[in-house]
């Protein structure tokens, strides 16, 4: 783990003094000397008395000269009006974080963070050049320096969140993962160092990095419009949920969370809106966060009092929580350019595909009538090279495996049944490699990724009635099959147009001006919902006003 950026040292390159001390010129003397005898003299006779002394010593005369010059040069520059220069467009000049009266002292960076991603290379918001102006339309985003229980020292003591492996190598390079030299001959040459072998539950890490290097980010609460609370709540979770340890309880499940809340309680921004302008990245599913019961699963930071009003990013939503924002699971590409991504959606949109439709999952067997099982059964039906199946069984179709990603691109579709819950990181590895997704739940997508899909799933995947699967009179193949050449072509197009804001690209805005990946989707979706909800209740109020300034009780008539 790399540690913490050191404060710039002081600069080396030591400034010359103005009025040398006298030791290093022993040839002036250390006593003040009078003209004349005792009376101290005439100015004419202290000239030439000064003259002489001079003449016989020039360096002397030298030292005189250059701070005669020095004065003039300080006397001049008392007439110049001072003036400050703009920062040049582009520039990144080093700032330290000051010092917030409401903020721990104790930093929480992620570890393993280039740079740019750490405070002290992220411009304030009053240095931001003026045509960088446009680009932060809604607003601007406060990153609360939370103390380090809350995020970094999960990542520090990575090898002990997992009861049965390390997740150091999950939690390396900012969230990404190791690089993928696996998927040499999977993928092209030059896009190799663009691939990780990131985890699913990865995001609080990803959105982190990218939301201390992000130009919209502000050192002032007073300028923000949104407030970003760095807390790994699905780290701080996740190490209690699959825990072998039975002396482990509900407690311990929320007690990060409980600390978290009461942390923020005091702070000036959360007191001014009750967590309305605030927002969290969670990266495991919702369900992992709102256990109702102590001997339920997960734990119960949705339903904690302070929680109602702060808009949660996660992996997976509750579709009938408002609060909740669905963003796209974590992927192993991570672009390093705009060259980067259009090499890849060039090479996924035109290449070969043999296959017609696929499967990556492993079956459910101590489910009854697992839907899985039915849909490997049709595909080990189907007719020879229309459909192949993975097993994912194990750990064959973990973060590192170049089998997936290959499947996904032979194949014109990929099936998406649920998988322990409604949503499967499996459906963004099939998109970004270019296959159409089949999904047999509305929940699957449709009512979970609102800002980044189509609002019509029918430009982009295939919806199937899972019922008339399960009881024959639907093949999968067949209805697959007849939908024409031409309008998978079309599909095919559309997905390949959706790869940008489904994946996370390199920090540093590396996609450049007007390519928005998802976390720009997602960070904008936040500025303008706070945005719009501001001016909402300014409205609201302006009407409330109006209508309290005429409804008076009437004059009683006279006479």
């Amino acid at each position: 783990m790399q540690p913490r950026s050191d404060p710039p040292p002081v600069d080396p390159v030591k400034k010359p003094k103005l009025l040398p001390p006298d030791d290093d010129f022993p040839e002036l003397p250390h006593h003040h000397h009078r003209g004349g005898g005792g009376g101290g003299g005439s100015p004419t006779a202290a000239f030439h008395g000064l003259h002489h002394y001079l003449s016989a010593r020039p360096r002397a005369w030298l030292v005189v000269s250059i701070l005669a010059i020095q004065l003039l040069l300080l006397l001049s520059a008392r007439s110049i009006p001072a003036s400050s220069p703009s920062p040049r467009l582009g520039s990144r000049t080093s700032v330290a974080a000051p010092h917030n009266s409401h903020d721990s002292a104790d930093v929480a960076v992620p570890p393993s963070l280039p740079a740019a991603a750490t405070v002290t290379s992220s411009p304030a918001a009053d240095e931001t050049p003026a045509d960088d102006e446009g680009a932060c339309e809604y607003g601007r985003v406060y990153v609360y320096d939370l103390p380090a229980v809350f995020n970094k020292e999960f990542v520090d003591g990575c090898d002990d969140l997992n009861p049965w492996t390390s997740s150091c190598d999950a939690l390396s390079n900012g969230g990404f993962g190791q690089p993928s030299a696996d998927l040499a001959g999977v993928v092209p040459d030059a896009l190799l160092p663009s691939w990780y072998g990131t985890d699913q539950f990865a995001a609080e890490l990803i959105y982190h990095r990218r939301m201390l290097a992000d130009r919209c980010r502000t050192l002032h609460p007073s300028a923000a419009t949104a407030f970003y609370i760095p807390f790994y709540g699905g780290l701080a979770v996740g190490k209690y949920l699959w825990s072998e340890n039975e002396n482990y309880t509900a407690r311990d499940r929320d007690r990060h969370a409980r600390m978290l809340l009461r942390w923020i309680r005091d702070r000036e921004p959360w007191r001014k809106s009750q967590g309305r302008d605030h927002f969290i990245v969670l990266g495991r599913i919702t369900w992992d966060f709102r256990r109702s019961g102590d001997d339920d699963w997960g734990g119960s930071f949705l339903f904690m009092p302070g929680m109602e009003k702060v808009t949660r990013l996660l992996i997976e939503r509750n579709p009938w929580d408002d609060r909740d924002v669905g963003v796209p699971y974590p992927t192993g590409f991570h672009p390093r350019s705009s060259a980067d991504l259009r090499a890849w959606q060039d090479f996924v949109l035109h290449g070969p595909r043999s296959t017609l439709f696929c499967f990556a999952g492993a079956p459910r067997s101590r489910i009854k009538n697992d839907f899985r099982g039915v849909l490997l059964d049709q595909c080990r039906g189907s007719p020879r090279g229309q459909c192949r199946s993975l097993d994912c069984s194990g750990t064959r179709c973990s973060n590192r495996t170049g089998e997936t990603l290959g499947l996904f691109l032979d194949s014109a579709f990929c099936l998406q049944p649920r998988g322990d819950s409604f949503t499967r990181r499996s459906t963004f590895d099939c998109m970004v490699a270019g296959a159409i997704p089949v999904f047999f739940w509305q929940r699957s997508a449709y009512a979970q990724y609102e800002w980044f899909l189509p609002a019509d799933g029918g430009e982009y995947s295939v919806f199937i009635d899972r019922a008339a699967v399960r009881n024959g009179s639907v093949e999968v193949g067949k209805v697959l099959a007849g939908l024409g050449e031409e309008r998978v072509r079309k599909m095919r197009e559309t997905v390949v147009e959706m790869i940008p804001r489904l994946l996370y690209a390199q920090p540093g805005g590396v996609l450049g001006p007007g390519e928005d990946d998802a976390f720009d989707v997602a960070l904008k979706g936040v500025l303008r919902r706070f945005q719009e909800e501001k001016e909402s209740e300014g409205r609201s109020n302006e009407g409330y006003g109006e209508a309290a300034a005429g409804d008076g009780p009437e004059a009683a008539p006279v006479g």
